[in-house]
């Protein structure tokens, strides 16, 4: 599961932390949310950012093709 947690501090930072989400898409993600948010002074790579990202397309194809066999 994927969730972005937002922790923020009485002198107005904010520490976002995202989990569930391997490979650099993590940033993609967060871009939009970042950008409202004002300057990023620090990132911090999670072991999520470095592992590769796994290709769903096989099992949604899967998934489709038993659901209309109903």
């Amino acid at each position: 599961m994927e969730t972005l947690e937002f922790t923020i501090y009485p002198d107005g930072r904010v520490v976002e932390q995202v989990t569930g989400i391997s490979g650099a898409s993590c940033a993609e993600v967060t871009a939009a949310i970042e950008e409202k948010l004002g300057i990023v002074l620090n990132q911090e790579k999670t072991s999520e950012f470095y592992q590769q990202t796994q290709e769903n397309s096989a099992t949604t194809t899967a998934q489709v093709q038993s659901y209309r066999q109903w």
